[in-house]
């Protein structure tokens, strides 16, 4: 295949679950000016019945690989046509579209991994629905992941002033521990410290990384993973040359003073992290896979089927998470929301 090459990056965006928010995210884009091509990969009919339920205008144009890319804005929006298994009502999911979500997920992926789009811009999904559909989805990250070969995908949510990577993902807590080997930490850190040089231009990140246990253990009182598992690797890590402080304590560890220091910090689980950040930037911040071979970022917030197709939405996260995709594009900037 021949494609056009410009300097507009296009952009891959999924509007992700189809009655909720994000078809009205595709048509908020729509009307600001990007700095790239937005490609939303969904149905065209379901795109044009939101804007009409949020009053704004859509001038729809189906992507064409062999064109040079235009700015998105003004209204303008190219889509790649994915067919809806059945109609949609703003904030009524149901399983029978788990199919069509996925199936923008892999045609969104494939426009990246043949380099027509140069990022993947992800909409939130509802995991409930599909898995009531019939199929196993614990994340966007692991599905990523898997259909892109990626042995070792690393979740890193961002917001201004702080950064957050997760040791694990979607797990049961009671199933974290047993997951938190040497090689896992040392892949993590080992992904985190390459991409962060890769994509963002730090010549040597600084990475913050808690303890497992309440006080990181406290000296094998409160739990041995840190003796055991995590202090070797991370005394390991730091004789290959990266730049790693812990294990530290949660509750202390996101101090001002730290959160000054370190490029990133490095969570055990879910909700160890992730709260902190939620909290210091909701709606504010972004989601970024790293590990990947194509560019992946998405919003920070679910499905809100109760303000689906209301006019309002908060489309900030995705605004944060086009731009960052193209600071991944054109590395030299910095990941912040």
């Amino acid at each position: 295949m021949s494609i056009s090459k410009s300097s507009t990056p296009r952009i891959a965006f999924t509007p992700g679950e189809p009655a909720g928010v994000g078809p009205d995210l595709a048509v908020i884009m729509a009307q600001q000016q990007q700095g790239a091509e937005l490609v939303a990969v969904a149905d065209p009919a379901l795109l044009e019945a939101r804007a009409r339920q949020l009053n704004l205008p859509l001038e729809l144009y189906e992507y064409n690989a062999h064109t040079i890319p235009a700015l998105t804005g003004a209204g303008r929006l190219a889509y790649y046509p994915v067919s809806l298994q059945k109609s949609v009502t703003a904030g009524s999911g149901d399983p029978a579209n788990a199919a069509y979500v996925l199936e923008t997920l892999d045609t969104a992926i494939a426009l990246c991994q043949n380099k027509e789009c140069q990022a993947l811009v992800t909409g939130p999904v509802n995991k409930g629905l599909i898995n009531q559909g019939g199929f196993e989805f614990s994340g966007h990250t692991e599905y990523l992941a898997e259909k892109n070969g990626a042995t070792h995908p690393v979740m890193l949510l961002a917001t201004e002033g702080l950064r957050v990577a997760l040791a694990t993902t979607h797990l049961p807590l009671q199933d974290v521990p047993a997951a938190i080997t040497r090689d896992l930490l040392e892949s993590t850190l080992q992904i985190i410290h390459a991409d962060f040089q890769r994509f963002f231009s730090i010549a040597k990140p600084r990475i913050y990384v808690c303890g497992l246990n309440p006080h990181a253990g406290d000296m094998g009182a409160l739990g041995q993973e840190e003796i055991d598992t995590i202090t070797p690797t991370l005394e390991h890590l730091r004789e290959q040359g990266l730049d790693i402080a812990g294990p530290l304590s949660a509750d202390t560890i996101f101090s001002p003073q730290n959160r000054s220091d370190a490029d990133v910090f490095l969570a055990m689980y879910h909700d160890q992290g992730l709260p902190v950040l939620k909290y210091a930037g909701f709606n504010h911040a972004i989601n970024v896979t790293l590990g990947l071979n194509i560019i992946r970022t998405s919003v920070d917030h679910g499905t809100a089927f109760d303000l689906a197709g209301s006019g309002k939405v908060d489309a900030n996260s995705l605004q944060l998470a086009i731009s960052t995709a193209l600071t991944m594009c054109q590395p030299g900037g910095d990941v912040h929301a």
